[in-house]
């Protein structure tokens, strides 16, 4: 049976993100990559999926009391199991359009700094979710592979990783790490950095996606040289009345913040 299933299956590979989860498929490319959001509806205490993805991700923020939206990964590794299961056995289905005969082999990318326990759980989840088999790489040298770098060589390559969750440095040669840094710093920090500014300096409350449009849009850790930068309109709620308020910011707010 196991033979079987091998040959109707397509072999993939996800990278887990914090905040986007990226799905490869062999002979076919990234076909997948949508964010790490799941929504929840819970009636009677009981969680019923409503939502995978960019839909989730739409309602972040936005929910009415028995919606819930969570983002199962936190810092690159599993915060809540259950979710990231039902996440991953969503992309799975969504990539293979049929469920019969489709047990894929899947690899998975992991932070270098994962735990053992981290390591178990996201393997765990891949398998729950229908994987014939789940092997782990360590992000940085998935980073070094797909940019084409020599790690093979008996010289030093380093790669460098920003991610929503965690930023990972890492030296490469001869196909493995020689030496490697994971701190848990990433996009989301920049993100929360940002929503904390808006709070302390004009008592302007913003949300996730508010916040990652702007660093987006003009995000920047250098101060312009003319002290001001390029300018958006942003909208949020104001503390102080709890009205509706637009402000504009600049790129030397955001390098501030």
């Amino acid at each position: 049976m196991s033979i079987l299933s091998g040959l109707f299956s397509s072999d993939m590979a996800i990278d887990l993100g914090t905040a986007n989860t990226l799905v490869y498929v062999k002979g076919k490319g990234v076909i997948l990559n949508e964010p790490s959001v799941v929504a929840y509806h819970v009636k009677d205490g009981v969680k019923k999926v409503l939502a995978v993805g960019e839909d989730a991700k739409l309602m972040l923020g936005r929910t009415p009391g028995s919606i819930e939206a969570i983002r199962p990964m936190r810092e690159g590794v599993i915060a809540d199991f259950d979710t990231a299961e039902e996440m991953i056995k969503h992309f799975i289905r969504k990539v293979h359009k049929r469920t019969t005969f489709s047990k894929p082999k899947i690899i998975v990318c992991v932070p270098h700094g994962a735990t053992p326990v981290e390591k178990r759980a996201i393997r765990q989840s891949v398998l729950s979710a229908g994987a014939r088999r789940a092997g782990l790489i360590a992000e940085p040298i998935a980073a070094a592979i797909g940019a084409g770098m020599p790690i093979t060589d008996p010289t030093g390559s380093m790669v460098v990783d920003i991610g929503g969750g965690t930023t990972e440095v890492a030296v490469l040669s001869l196909g493995d790490i020689v030496y490697a840094r994971s701190v848990r710093v990433g996009g989301d920090r920049m993100d929360e950095g940002i929503v904390n500014y808006l709070r302390r300096q004009h008592n302007l409350l913003v949300g996730e996606s508010t916040a990652e449009r702007i660093k987006t849009s003009i995000g920047t850790a250098r101060m312009p040289d003319d002290g001001r930068g390029i300018a958006m309109t942003i909208r949020g709620r104001d503390l102080l009345n709890g009205v509706p308020k637009e402000l504009e910011i600049t790129q030397a707010q955001v390098a501030e913040a």
